[in-house]
């Protein structure tokens, strides 16, 4: 709202003992503007005070201003949106050229890809600090971004010459400055009015800037969380997790000039598909619930986070759930990149259809089902979920994995057996191929920008001169592919492999069925960031059950934004991981079912 001018009295005709000066008339009162005049200001210098009540206020604001977290489900009104863009707009701006431009998202598919930045950089992030350091920041609940009902990002249109702006030609970043005002007034107007706001800047600027088609010089500040608080927080949120203090104010209050013995202490912190994350009033929900448990929140640390995440994607009430494992051979075993004959792939298919291989007895011990898939073994797999296709595969060296038909109907049967086993509870999705650590590997390196060299790992019982050849295969497709993660169908056909296609449409259609998707290793990460680029809502139905040893795991669950529950060095692959994963939800689960809970 806009204040209303004040109205001061007219000036009145004095005596004076000068006779010049005897009569006085009245001072014209401007009818806009401002309406004193210097005497009036002489002799009331704080005449211009909202008052006590307001300062009060204002304190009151700026102490209780908090850097909220967790969020209610409920929408804010436009009204109340208006008023904190209002407040945002009144800012303060270097030459009155208001540069900041505000984009309010409701939009779920943005959120969701703006979601997914956020924990990658927050993953790496965390990998900058010290253990103890990482593990506080890894703690910290960072899911307003799903949680608010809307987001605003505040951008600063920069296409302006320094030099045509009354204040930038010395200090050219005073327009930055300004829009950093403005997300100030708006805090503290959301503040006053109950609203939670928060400040994320974990993001890498150029990519927050593509997800939101901003044009070139315009940069935005990060993203504003803006909704109903689920915390009330009596102090700033790192000053009671132990994280930093408030520095006294005389340690940073100089005068008149830098002190030349002084050095300034560096402040400590923390360093295709419409497929959308789970509701965000089914977010809050799990919140709820777990709170109500007569433990500390957060208590059992990234099991907690991961319960709230399965429990917001298909309640607290799964039980059970499905390993889905998919088998496939693959053409580039032949050029020396693995120590083992291709039969292995068969004859460890074979026995998970007896209900006797390694991923299918972790299931069985988890209490799970589980579905065999082959996908393209050299010798057919009796007892087997068939996906087999006509035609020959290449060996990514010298020809494309597939045909661009073949992954488009691989995807599609993935999707249908994804939505299948949702019906169970929890999808565990596992492979077998030999060879197909190298897949995965060219494949990673396209989607994360790895250099092969870098990426390839030992897999399976490999050598120093196996690793080699792994590297230069995989340089060499890469050189003949030009591949992009821009086509993830093209990538697919190109330097993939039947059960990765396969895997992908399992996660698409699992999380399109409200089941979330519990992953393996390397190579089941790979298909899930193939699905993701595919539909990145997919991300929230997604959990990293460990990370292996493949140099290039790590970095694949970084790019999905995903924290791995365990770090066993495991590399056994079909399912064990993802198994395990999902034992050890379903025991949380039941915790949480069984519990005891407070009123």
């Amino acid at each position: 709202m806009v204040p209303q001018t004040e109205h001061y009295p007219r000036a009145v005709t004095t005596t004076d003992e000068n006779p010049s000066a005897s009569q006085r008339w009245n001072r014209p009162i401007p009818r806009i503007g401002d309406t004193t005049s210097s005497a009036t200001r002489a002799a009331d210098p704080t005449g211009w005070s909202l008052g006590d009540q307001v300062q009060l206020g204002l304190d009151a604001a700026i102490d209780a201003r908090r850097d909220i977290r967790r969020y209610r489900h409920d929408d804010v009104c436009e009204e109340l949106i208006n008023t904190i863009l209002w407040a945002g707009h009144r800012a303060p701006s270097v030459g009155h050229s208001q540069p900041w431009r505000f984009i309010v998202v409701r939009d779920a598919d943005i959120r969701d890809r703006a979601a997914v930045m956020a924990d990658r950089e927050r993953l790496r992030q965390a990998d900058l600090l010290t253990p103890d350091r990482k593990s506080r920041l890894l703690d910290l609940q960072l899911e307003g971004i799903r949680e608010a009902p809307v987001g605003i990002v505040v951008a600063c249109d920069r296409r302006a010459p320094a030099s045509g702006v009354l204040g930038r030609n010395t200090f050219t970043d005073a327009d930055m400055w300004s829009c950093a005002c403005a997300v100030e007034n708006m805090w503290l107007t959301a503040r006053a009015h109950g609203l939670g706001m928060g400040w994320v800047t974990l993001f890498q600027p150029t990519e927050l800037a593509e997800l939101l088609h901003l044009p070139d010089g315009v940069e935005t500040l990060g993203w504003l969380c803006l909704g109903w608080p689920d915390e009330r927080p009596p102090a700033p949120g790192l000053e009671r997790r132990g994280w930093s203090r408030r520095v006294p104010l005389n340690d940073v209050t100089l005068y008149d000039r830098w002190p030349d013995t002084a050095q300034p202490k560096a402040p400590i912190s923390a360093l295709r598909q419409p497929l959308h994350s789970p509701d965000r009033r089914h977010v809050v929900a799990a919140h709820d619930d777990a709170d109500q448990l007569l433990t500390p929140p957060g208590s059992l640390g990234l099991l907690d986070q991961t319960l709230d995440r399965v429990e917001a994607a298909h309640g607290a009430d799964i039980t059970s759930g499905t390993l889905v494992l998919v088998g496939a051979d693959h053409p580039v075993a032949h050029l020396g990149v693995t120590a083992f004959d291709t039969s292995v792939t068969h004859d460890v298919m074979a026995a998970s259809v007896a209900g006797t291989g390694l991923g299918v007895s972790t299931a069985t011990a988890a209490g799970l089902s589980h579905l065999v898939v082959d996908a393209g073994v050299a010798q057919p797999v009796q007892g087997a979920t068939s996906l087999r296709l006509p035609g020959k595969r290449g060996d990514l060296c010298h020809t494309d994995a597939m045909t661009p038909t073949d992954v488009e109907a691989l995807l599609s049967e993935g999707r249908r057996i994804g939505a299948q086993a949702a019906s169970n509870g929890l999808v565990c999705l596992g492979e077998v191929g030999v060879g197909n650590t190298t897949v995965a590997t060219a494949l990673a390196c396209v989607l994360t920008g790895l250099d092969p060299e870098q990426a390839v790992g030992l897999g399976a019982g490999s050598d120093t001169a196996m690793v080699e050849r792994k590297a230069d295969v995989i340089k060499a497709a890469l050189a003949r592919t030009h591949a992009t993660c821009d086509d993830p169908e093209h990538l697919l056909a190109t330097l993939g492999g039947p059960e990765f296609a396969v895997l992908a449409g399992v996660c698409l259609g699992s999380a399109e069925a409200g089941s979330p998707v519990i992953l393996d290793g390397l190579a089941t990460s790979v298909a899930a960031l193939i699905a993701a680029t595919l539909s990145p809502g997919l991300h929230g139905w997604l959990v990293a059950s460990h990370v292996s040893r493949e140099h290039a795991h790590e970095a694949v669950l970084a790019e999905l934004g995903l924290e791995a529950l365990m770090e066993l060095r495991m590399r056994a692959g079909e399912g064990v991981g993802a198994c395990f994963g999902a034992q050890m939800i379903l025991t949380g689960l039941h915790v949480r079912r069984t519990a005891a809970r407070t009123r």
